[in-house]
């Protein structure tokens, strides 16, 4: 009876302290491991103040030689899982104000169409707006660049709203200071208007190395120039 009590009261403790795991692991929101690793990563070193930013999603992460594209300026990319707008604005006092950019270059929205059909173009413009005002209050004086949403032929049945929610963002834009609109949907279609496959990987969702080449030679004029 006694090795019987003994049993079922070990199994209760280990099944509590799982319990207890699993809710300390869910209390963390998305993404939280990697934003920890960039805390780790700049407690050793913290990258240069006043240089040039990129944030959003893993379209940026997977830009691993990133620097190589764009020699002549200093980049910091803190691109991030599969994220989202909210997620961006969720984790901006870590990854965007320490280093206190002279230019914030954002890709994002894409997920966000992805994620919901009730998210709208107004959906993304609005969480958009959230975090370019968010930036404005922080860092009012830096550049801020915006890379439209590509056409990824796995999420074509968003292209509706992302079509829209670019030409939103980009009209918002417009009547905003120190920013800049880069369209990148439009050069990775075909003649047909159709999304060019070869620009893309296997999950025909992220890019291949020629897709990235067409990013950066759109981006490049809109980088702000370090001075020497």
């Amino acid at each position: 009876m006694k090795k019987l009590i003994f049993f079922l009261g070990t199994v209760l403790f280990c099944v509590g302290v799982s319990l207890h795991y699993s809710s300390a692991q869910a209390a963390h929101p998305p993404f939280w491991d990697e934003i920890q690793h960039f805390r780790h990563e700049d407690s050793l070193q913290l990258p240069p103040r006043h240089a040039i930013l990129f944030i959003g999603s893993s379209s940026f992460r997977k830009w691993t030689d990133m620097p190589q594209y764009f020699p002549h300026h200093t980049v910091i990319n803190r691109g991030f899982g599969g994220s989202t707008l909210p997620d961006v604005i969720r984790y901006a006092q870590y990854i965007i104000f320490p280093y206190a950019p002279k230019q914030i270059v954002i890709y994002c929205g894409d997920n966000d169409a992805a994620s919901s059909s009730e998210i709208t173009a107004d959906s993304i413009l609005n969480r958009f707006k959230t975090l370019y005002f968010l930036i404005r209050k922080h860092l009012p004086g830096t550049e801020v660049t915006y890379v439209s949403i590509k056409p990824s032929p796995s999420r074509e049945q968003f292209f509706p709203v992302m079509q829209l929610a670019n030409w939103k963002i980009h009209q918002f834009l417009k009547k905003q200071h120190h920013t800049s609109f880069v369209d990148v949907w439009h050069l990775m279609l075909d003649d047909q208007g159709q999304p060019v496959k070869s620009l893309f990987g296997p999950d025909m969702l992220h890019m291949n190395k020629t897709g990235y080449e067409i990013w950066a030679k759109a981006i490049k004029p809109d980088l702000m120039k370090d001075k020497r």
